[in-house]
């Protein structure tokens, strides 16, 4: 049986910013999560976007296996991921939709015929998002003693290879097997993320990876805000200071939906320790790599392409 866990709760409206930072500080040291209220994106678009992606995964399978994934972006079917590879399960009880930058042209889109404004839904929230984000990074920048336009200088988001995923858990499918998660234990590999979720519960996250037996958490929902969390390429830029904390999604016994948006940095964005997170006695621990290089690597470790 899990505890229920009451994360931080992080105002983005705040006129104090350094009082913010150092909150967002404290958070990212003991849990990795956190909640984003007053973030701007309002309830109207949220709920557009969960309207929208219930009609896309009402689809009959053989219409949605239409768009699947390529270059990063469209659908992933049923069990087609498996987050924790040391499971021996067929993968996970989940259904997915990924956009990315529309500019590049990758996406796959439903035709307008069949879903009415879908794509105009996505693309103004996969916007506003990155809006959010750049926002919430700046306050993560003077968290760490950096002038809050680091990550812009650094060009992480000159062309942000942000990433949104439209979820579908449908429940009951096979919660009684073993080993078969919504989203099995995993960390995210980017620099945060932002996820609304519905009140369906199953978010769990586990504080410290290296301990045994792994101690895991709820994390409930809270109406109105974002549940944010440090990605693993934070995690490396902090030097560990920031934890990219493992967390999974318990197999729901009823349909659930949730939009997670990954805040990436640019592709050719160079990730390596910051000053203000090594010292002679707290050397870096990870090289220098282009954020792409690394991205290409975990992509191939769940997907195994």
């Amino acid at each position: 049986m899990s505890d229920a866990l009451q994360l931080p709760v992080v105002d983005l409206s705040s006129p104090d910013r350094f009082s913010t930072a150092n909150s967002i500080r404290q958070a990212c040291i003991d849990h990795g999560f956190f909640y984003l209220v007053n973030h701007g994106c309002d309830e109207e678009l949220v709920n557009k976007v969960f309207e929208q992606s219930s009609k896309f995964f009402s689809f009959p399978v053989e219409e949605k296996i239409k768009f699947a994934k390529k270059n990063h972006r469209g659908y992933t079917a049923l069990y087609a991921e498996k987050l924790d590879s040391s499971l021996n399960t067929k993968g996970d009880s989940k259904e997915s939709f990924y956009v990315g930058p529309p500019a590049d042209g990758f996406n796959q889109w439903p035709s307008e015929e069949d879903l009415p404004f879908w794509r105009s839904t996505i693309e103004t929230y996969y916007k506003k998002m990155l809006s959010v984000g750049a926002k919430l990074l700046s306050l993560i920048a003077l968290s760490l003693e950096l002038d809050e336009d680091f990550f812009r200088k650094v060009g992480a988001l000159n062309e942000p290879f942000a990433s949104l995923r439209l979820l579908h858990y449908p429940g009951d499918l096979e919660s009684s097997s073993e080993g078969i998660y919504g989203a099995s234990a995993h960390s995210d590999y980017g620099m945060i993320t932002l996820l609304v979720t519905d009140s369906v519960p199953g978010l769990q996250i586990c504080r410290d990876k290296s301990k045994q037996p792994q101690v895991w958490e709820d994390v409930p929902s809270m109406k109105g805000a974002f549940i944010v969390n440090i990605g693993d390429t934070m995690e490396r830029w902090t030097n560990c200071l920031f934890r990219s904390t493992l967390h999974r999604v318990l197999p729901p016994r009823q349909e659930h939906y949730s939009v997670a948006f990954f805040m990436n940095p640019s592709k050719d964005c160079i990730v390596e320790c910051l000053e203000s997170c090594c010292t002679d006695t707290c050397p870096p621990r990870f090289p220098p790599i282009k954020y792409i290089d690394y991205l290409e690597e975990r992509l191939r470790v769940t997907y195994g392409v």
